[in-house]
């Protein structure tokens, strides 16, 4: 490696261990590499490179679905959602933690966000899971552990992303992500099984029929937010640009309905909208630099010789980059991580015949995991603080869901079929 390229590595880990923005970071390092080899024709480009990252409708969906995240948020939407699934199977011994499952998952419909359902999850189950007389770490790590279908169960933040980076069509992205979403759920309540019986956790009262209709009719409105948005775009209706557009309409229209979202709340929705819109789009502009550097340096092309020299196995391959991810999850915010790694990784798809819908899920689930993975794992801060538990106990307590979720990965990167029988099924 030449000193022009040694120097920007050593200046990106550097920043990186003090704890500087990643987006600063990557710029940071693409004009220390201009610099360094003292090419300005180079950063002539770097306006450029920097609107060329942010040319795509596609991203429009992801301030959207954002705010439609926001409005059902607002909207009394988790509440109903936990109520609902509490009633139905809260009686089941353990009946709490699989009620903190299957709300997860049904919210992961609507918000697609893992950092946003971790936060509200843990400020409304964790301490109704205590007073039931669950441990707090535990209902910390099973919230935290729950909300990593975000990114999996459609619409996904991350998805819209990688499809945008890659060609790759969001549509399908989204069909392929259910079938996983609902495995990675199962898996969880399969081990919730087993401790359930160890550890004898408590149960609720059997809901009547009478309060299993109540509670069902109210949550019928928000999910059918989800449906609308996967009809949509199967019909050709809409896009998922504008799928997104249609779930903020219905999510207004929905928190209106159930009085609880207020005239007075749209101000600090649309900020907490604005805000995060503009981290994430400042870090894709960022990256799409930092992105323009490795291809001027033939990263790419020097990482698939080095791949193609270790083996021509996809299956080698695909055990590779999901040791090198999940390394890479335990110290990069997972939209980072994809953002840097998606256009070093795609050339390669080619190569090893990889489809890149099933290779966008791997990614995906695989950068979602590092959410729950120390030393950064962005998860594990925003429970840590909402729930008031230690890090510690915390990371103890993840341990046996994220053993889990990495066994559902290994399952899901070599059952292609499994990812991929929706986006076939429609697509015949």
């Amino acid at each position: 490696m030449t000193f022009g390229m040694m120097a920007p590595l050593i200046i990106f880990i550097l920043l990186l261990l003090i704890g500087i923005p990643i987006s600063l970071v990557l710029i940071i390092t693409s004009v220390s590499y201009i610099l360094l080899i003292g090419d300005m024709t180079l950063m002539t480009s770097v306006p450029q490179k920097m609107f060329s990252g942010m040319d795509n409708a596609g991203l429009l969906a992801i301030p959207l679905f954002m705010l439609a995240g926001e409005l059902m948020n607002f909207g009394g939407i988790t509440t109903r959602l936990v109520s609902f699934a509490k009633v139905l199977i809260g009686h089941f011994r353990g009946g709490l933690a699989y009620v903190s499952i299957i709300a997860n998952m049904f919210l992961a419909s609507i918000l697609g966000s893992a950092n946003a359902q971790a936060a509200m999850m843990s400020k409304v189950m964790v301490p109704e899971m205590e007073k039931e007389g669950y441990d707090r770490s535990f209902s910390s790590a099973l919230t935290l552990a729950s909300s990593i279908v975000a990114p999996v169960i459609p619409p996904s933040m991350l998805f819209i992303i990688y499809g945008t980076l890659t060609g790759a069509s969001i549509g399908d992205l989204f069909l392929a992500g259910i079938v996983p979403g609902i495995l990675i759920g199962i898996g969880f309540i399969i081990i919730i099984g087993f401790m359930s019986k160890k550890n004898n956790f408590p149960k609720s009262e059997r809901g009547t029929l009478k309060e299993i209709l109540s509670n069902f009719f109210k949550v019928i409105p928000a999910l059918l937010i989800p449906f609308i948005i996967i009809y949509g775009i199967l019909s050709g209706m809409f896009t998922p640009t504008e799928s997104a557009a249609v779930a903020c309409i219905i999510a207004i229209i929905i928190g209106f309905s159930y009085k609880q979202l207020k005239a007075k709340d749209l101000p600090e929705i649309f900020l907490n909208t604005v805000t995060n819109t503009a981290t994430i789009t400042f870090l894709i502009v960022m990256a799409n630099v930092f992105g323009f550097i490795l291809a001027y340096e033939q990263i790419p092309q020097t990482l698939a010789s080095g791949m193609l020299s270790l083996s021509e196995s996809p299956i080698v391959f695909l055990l590779l980059v999901n040791i090198l991810l999940l390394l890479l999850g335990t110290v990069l915010d997972g939209i980072a991580a994809l953002i840097i790694l998606v256009p070093v990784l795609t050339p390669l798809l080619a190569t090893y015949q990889i489809d890149p819908v099933h290779f966008g899920v791997i990614i995906t689930i695989n950068l979602t995991i590092g959410l729950l993975t120390p030393p950064v794992g962005t998860g594990l801060f925003i429970v840590s603080s909402v729930a008031k538990v230690s890090i510690e106990n915390l990371v103890k307590a993840i341990m046996p869901f994220l053993i889990v979720s990495i066994l559902m990965l290994l399952l899901l990167t070599y059952w292609e079929d499994a990812v991929l029988l929706i986006p076939n099924l429609f697509s015949d």
